[in-house]
């Protein structure tokens, strides 16, 4: 039997991951009463099914029962349950953001601001993000990323490592992303943009790529980028870092950085046990 607790910050995709997992073969119970959760356990362990694979979500909304969670999650332990606890969490202003875009009221702050509650929330769930195996921050996430790397970590027999790296292309003419923990410049390597005919494509053609690659620096750079990273990503795991944004930037944003960050994601993705995305940030403009 495997057995996972959901939960997180309101807003921070535990529907999404529910639904998801249900998809992967869970079978998923939301916001159930804290009391209920070891006799449900004590069902599907009596059930003789050891292949049966349950996640239950237990978050804020339990109110002023979510403290009991403690004396539970002890007596699994107690009763040598195996489960493990995933969270969900982002960063308030996206948290804010999203409780704007949907117009809806934060479940501690009904009748005030919602980042009196946001905070108020991250106090009483603090204990519960720290005993979590895994903590998937979800700020830069869109649904299907957040879909993939809970395949990525529930599917199969796959070892994952609680570590999301994101690869961002990016401009220096529009602006540092403020929420990197990396910047390279690449504005050193061939630029395609003093050539006619690839102006107007971007590093994602192949004609650009190549371009972009020729002469040798940008082998030689990418060579000790890749070295650099295999260095740094196993001790940022054993760090206990959950949330590692690449920013490789170029003047516009659209020739040398997409190359070169396309290429560092490629080698990032072969290794595996861990999630990866790539983002352009600044492809599309001109």
């Amino acid at each position: 039997m495997k057995l996972v607790i959901v939960s997180g910050m309101s807003g921070a995709g535990k529907t999404v991951a529910l639904k998801a997992m249900e998809d992967m073969g869970f079978y998923c119970v939301d916001n159930m009463p804290i009391f209920l959760i070891e006799k449900f356990v004590e069902i599907l362990k009596d059930s003789g099914d050891q292949d049966r694979k349950a996640a239950i979500g237990a978050d804020i909304r339990s109110g002023k029962k979510l403290p009991d969670l403690r004396e539970v999650l002890e007596h699994l332990d107690a009763a040598h349950i195996d489960y493990e606890i995933l969270f969900l969490d982002a960063s308030d202003r996206v948290l804010v953001k999203r409780y704007k875009e949907t117009r809806r009221a934060h479940p501690l702050s009904p009748d005030g601001r919602i980042e009196e509650g946001i905070k108020a929330e991250r106090e009483a769930l603090g204990w519960l993000r720290d005993r979590s195996r895994y903590v998937l921050d979800t700020s830069r996430m869109l649904t299907r990323d957040l879909k993939k790397q809970l395949e990525d970590i529930y599917s199969g027999d796959r070892v994952f490592r609680n570590l999301y790296v994101t690869v961002m292309s990016f401009g220096f003419k529009y602006g540092l992303p403020e929420d990197a923990d990396l910047v390279f410049d690449v504005r050193f390597l061939p630029n395609p943009y003093y050539e006619d005919e690839l102006r107007e494509k971007t590093g994602l053609d192949r004609e650009v790529r190549d371009f972009v690659m020729s002469g040798g620096d940008g082998d030689a750079f990418l060579g000790k980028l890749f070295e650099m990273m295999d260095f740094l990503i196993p001790r940022y795991i054993a760090e206990g870092k959950n949330q590692l944004i690449i920013a490789i930037g170029c003047t516009g944003g659209r020739h040398r950085s997409v190359t070169a960050a396309s290429l560092l994601y490629e080698h990032l993705k072969s290794l595996g046990g861990f999630g990866v995305r790539l983002e352009h940030r600044d492809i599309k403009r001109s």
